[in-house]
């Protein structure tokens, strides 16, 4: 909970709507929220209203203590704060038939529960370079997408689709259901990652650094690479991994 609390203690103030009022009609007027923060033990018919479109809605939202919101800004937040997100939304449901419909062989990247906002716009920047069509993150446990993540992704993220699913299992099958092949980055692989044909439809599990990917993720997968390490430390950081299995994509599809 600390390390939560340090994260959004770095944002720019301007990442940030605060009050009732403001935040329910940035709701209404269809602004992308991040996440919205919210006192405990709140109870009032504005807390009614806006608990009522976050369901709606689906923006993820999480009680806090008031340290935390007194940090984001210390002046009348009402016990509430929104962060915005830089970028805009999807549903990989709409995007994916668009994607066959115009030719594209879809390269898809999922990213399971990577949290630090600089490996993601880092992540979103190698990704929009490659060429994938859209980056699939969890509802809950992802990357704030703030000003930090937008700058490193040296503006990618206004350019790349981000689609936010509820569930990832079901996306996972979905995708699978639509003829797309899923790899899986992991050391419990026993292929490398050259190993493997990028050029199919495919999407691309990316685990966060300290656990890996999920076990049921893994299930899922029709394919498990790694990449060969020769030094004594274990593992790349993920965006440097993230780019190395997408350019192996690029460099298989332009040779085809």
């Amino acid at each position: 909970m600390k390390e939560n609390f340090k994260r959004e203690k770095s944002k720019d103030k301007n990442d940030f709507i605060v009050g009732f009022r403001p935040i329910i009609e940035a709701i209404k007027s269809g602004k992308e929220l991040d996440k919205v923060f919210i006192q405990n033990g709140l109870q009032s018919p504005l807390f009614k209203e806006l608990m009522g479109l976050l369901k709606e809605k689906y923006i993820p939202y999480q009680f806090v203590p008031i340290e935390k919101l007194n940090r984001i800004n210390r002046i009348n937040h009402q016990g509430v704060a929104a962060s915005l997100s830089q970028a805009s939304f999807y549903k990989i449901e709409d995007l994916l038939p668009e994607i066959f419909e115009k030719g594209k062989t879809p390269l898809l990247l999922i990213l399971d529960r990577i949290t630090d906002v600089r490996n993601f716009g880092a992540i979103a920047r190698s990704a929009e370079c490659a060429g994938v069509n859209a980056i699939i993150i969890p509802f809950k446990g992802g990357a704030s997408i703030n000003s930090d993540a937008l700058k490193t992704s040296a503006g990618a993220l206004h350019k790349i689709k981000v689609c936010r699913e509820h569930n990832l299992k079901d996306t996972i099958d979905y995708l699978k259901e639509s003829g797309i092949k899923i790899i899986a980055c992991t050391e419990k692989a026993s292929d490398y990652f050259y190993q493997v044909d990028y050029t199919e439809p495919t999407a691309i599990i990316m685990g966060s650094e300290e656990n890996g990917i999920s076990d049921e993720y893994l299930k899922r997968s029709d394919k498990r690479v790694k990449i060969p390490m020769l030094g004594t430390i274990e593992s790349l950081n993920v965006s440097v991994a993230t780019g190395i299995i997408l350019f192996e994509t690029v460099k298989q599809r332009i040779n085809q």
